[in-house]
C-alpha cells in the first residue's frame, strides 16, 4: 500500500484503488478504529456528507459499513457542502466528519475528506497513523469480526438547514443582500439545491447557473474552474457580483460587475483590507500558500498587514493561522477561511464576507479590486508518470534556475507536483503576459519531456 493521503484527503479514480468498494470499506474500520482509540466509552458517531457524483452513493455505502463494522454508529447528512460537515461535526458533537467528494475534480474521481471533532482537517500525522491501520487489513477485519453489536446507521434531514442558520448569523440584518443583482454559479455540486434560494431569503435578486446536477455534470465546464459562462452572465444580466463554487462549494471564485474574474486572491485582499479596517482581525496577519500572487503580499504589506505563506493545501494555512494567530487565510484558488466564523474553507461563507465588504464601502467590486495588482501568472498542468523529487531531474532544475535568473525580482518560478493528481504544476509570475507564457511553456516543455506520460 502506498501514500494514500494527499493535499486534502485521499482522492483518485472512483470504482479504481484506493477507491474501490473493499478498500473504501477498510477505510472506513480503520477511520473507527482511529478515532475509537481515544475513546473512553468506546464506539464513536459519524458524520458522513458527499457532493453529487454519481459514484457518492456507492462510497458512502461502503464507507459506513466499514465504519458500521467496527462498532460505531453513522449519521448521513445526503448532498452537503463540505464546510457543512465541518460545522455539523463541531456543533452537533461527533466524533469526526467525512465528506465523499473530490472538490473540483470532474464526476469520474472521488475522494474522502476527513474533520476532527472540532470542525477542523486532520494532521499529517493522523493521516499517518491511519495509514498505518490501512496496512494490515488482516488485522482490521479480524478484529471487526469479533463484534457483534454492530454500528447503525440514520439519516439528519435538517442538515442544511443548520448549515444555513448558521451563515445566516454571519450577517446582521433581516435581509442584509437586499437590492443587490447575484449571478450564482453552483458547478452542479453540493451547493446546487441550496445556495440560490439562501442569497435569495438573504435579499438579493439572483440568477441561478449550472444547479441541476445529473451525476456526471458536476464541475463540467462550470463553477470555479471554469467561470466563463458566470461572466457573461452577468455582464448580460447587469448584475452587482458573481459567484462561482467548486463541487463540493468551499471554494470562491468571484466576477465583477464588469465581468471581470477575481481570483482568490483578489478576494483575499479585498476582505483582509475591510476587516482591518473596522478592526475585525485579532492580529495584523493574513495567511496564504506559496501559490499566492505577488501582487497579494504588495498589497497586504501597504495595508500594514504581515503576509505569511504556508505550503499548498488549505488545512496548512490553517495551522499556520493557528500558529499565528491569524484569524483570515486563504489560497488562490478559492478557499478561504475566516476563522472568527468558521474551522475550514467555506465558499457561501467567504461570499458573504465579500459582500459585506461591497457592502460597507458602498463600492461595486471593480473599485474594491483595485487594492491589489495582480502581477501577470501563467500556470500550467502537465501529467506525469511518476513524481521523483523536484530537484532530483536534473535538466529541468537547470532550466528552473535559467528562468530564475532571467527574470530576477521581477518575477518568480514554482514548481510542484499536484497533492490530489498525477500532474506537476507549473507556475510563472513575471512582468509581461506574453514573457510569462512564454517562460512558463518553455518550462512545461522539459517536464513533458523528462516526466510526461506520453
Amino acid at each position: 500500500m502506498g501514500k494514500l493521503f494527499g493535499t486534502d484527503g485521499i482522492r483518485g479514480g472512483a470504482n479504481q484503488y484506493p477507491l474501490d468498494c473493499l478498500t473504501v470499506a477498510n477505510i472506513g474500520r480503520a477511520i473507527a478504529l482511529f478515532f475509537n482509540q481515544n475513546q473512553k466509552n468506546g464506539a464513536g458517531r459519524f458524520l458522513i456528507g458527499q457532493d453529487t457524483r454519481i459514484s457518492g452513493d456507492m462510497l458512502v455505502s461502503a464507507l459506513s459499513a466499514g465504519i458500521c463494522a467496527m462498532g460505531s454508529d453513522v449519521c448521513l447528512a445526503g448532498v452537503i457542502p463540505t464546510p457543512a460537515v465541518a460545522y455539523l461535526t463541531k456543533t452537533m458533537k461527533f466524533d469526526a466528519g467525512i465528506v465523499i467528494s473530490a472538490s473540483h475534480n470532474p464526476y469520474f474521481d472521488n475522494g474522502i475528506k476527513l474533520f476532527k471533532k472540532d470542525g477542523v482537517k486532520l494532521s499529517d500525522d493522523m493521516e499517518k497513523s491511519i495509514e498505518r491501520l490501512l496496512a494490515d487489513a488482516d488485522s482490521l477485519c479480524r478484529q471487526s469480526e469479533a463484534i457483534q453489536r454492530t454500528g447503525t446507521i440514520e439519516r439528519i434531514t435538517d442538515a442544511g438547514d443548520r448549515y444555513l442558520q448558521f451563515l445566516t448569523d454571519c450577517l446582521s440584518g433581516e435581509q442584509p443582500l437586499q437590492g443587490l443583482k447575484l449571478v450564482v454559479d453552483c458547478s452542479h455540486g453540493a451547493a446546487s439545491q441550496i445556495a440560490p434560494d439562501f442569497f435569495k431569503q438573504l435579499g438579493a435578486e439572483v440568477k441561478a447557473l449550472f444547479c441541476s446536477p445529473d451525476g456526471i455534470n458536476i464541475n463540467d465546464h462550470c463553477g470555479s474552474q471554469h467561470p466563463e459562462t458566470l461572466a457573461k452572465t452577468v455582464k448580460f444580466e447587469k448584475a452587482n457580483l458573481g459567484l462561482a463554487f467548486d463541487g463540493d462549494a468551499d471554494r470562491l471564485i468571484a466576477v465583477d460587475e464588469k465581468g471581470r474574474v477575481l481570483t482568490g486572491d483578489q478576494i483575499m485582499a479585498i476582505c483582509a483590507n475591510h476587516l482591518w479596517a473596522k478592526g475585525a482581525l485579532a492580529n495584523p496577519v493574513v495567511v496564504t500558500t506559496v501559490m499566492s500572487n505577488l501582487g497579494l503580499g504588495i498589497a497586504l504589506k501597504k495595508m500594514g498587514l504581515q503576509h505569511i505563506q504556508a505550503k499548498v493545501g488549505d488545512r496548512y494555512v490553517m495551522e499556520e493561522m493557528v500558529k499565528t494567530g491569524a484569524v483570515m487565510g486563504g489560497e488562490d484558488s478559492g478557499h478561504m477561511i475566516f476563522l472568527n466564523h468558521h474551522t475550514t474553507g467555506d465558499g457561501m461563507l467567504a461570499a458573504l464576507m465579500l459582500i459585506d465588504a461591497m457592502r460597507s464601502s458602498v463600492k461595486p467590486l471593480s473599485e474594491l479590486s483595485k487594492v491589489m495588482s495582480v502581477f501577470p501568472q501563467c500556470l500550467i498542468n502537465v501529467d506525469v508518470k511518476s513524481k521523483p523529487p523536484i530537484d532530483s531531474v536534473e535538466a529541468l532544475q537547470k532550466e528552473i534556475e535559467r528562468v530564475e535568473n532571467h527574470l530576477g525580482e521581477n518575477g518568480r518560478v514554482l514548481v510542484r507536483y499536484s497533492g490530489t493528481q498525477p500532474q506537476c504544476r507549473v507556475m510563472v509570475e513575471g512582468p509581461s503576459d506574453d514573457e510569462t507564457h512564454t517562460l512558463c511553456q518553455q518550462i512545461a516543455a522539459v517536464v513533458e519531456k523528462a516526466l510526461g506520460k506520453s
